[in-house]
């Protein structure tokens, strides 16, 4: 896979910028992506040194349009911790 592919967009709410404070980066990475793969692809596409990844897998929440009944995707989110550099896409001080 490329790392386009296996990276699908950073997350950005209150809780992923608390935690780019601390150093810790949250993405959206493919469901099929290891760890070692997400990790050669964030270096990659960022130019960074990583020193750790945590991985979730975050299960769909049931949801209903109109009389009918459904679930959101399943997503996999990985946390990224890294030793060298940062990401200029969240806006840490």
């Amino acid at each position: 896979m490329k790392a386009e592919d296996i990276i699908k967009k950073p997350v950005l709410t209150e809780k992923s910028l608390q935690l780019a404070e601390k150093g810790w980066f949250t993405f959206l990475v493919d469901k099929k992506a290891s760890k070692g793969q997400i990790k050669q692809a964030i270096e990659n596409l960022f130019k960074v040194e990583v020193a750790e990844v945590r991985v979730l897998n975050v299960s769909g929440k049931p949801k209903r349009w109109g009389r009918f009944f459904g679930r959101t995707q399943n997503k996999r989110k990985a946390l990224v911790k890294l030793t060298k550099g940062k990401i200029d896409i969240f806006k840490v001080k």
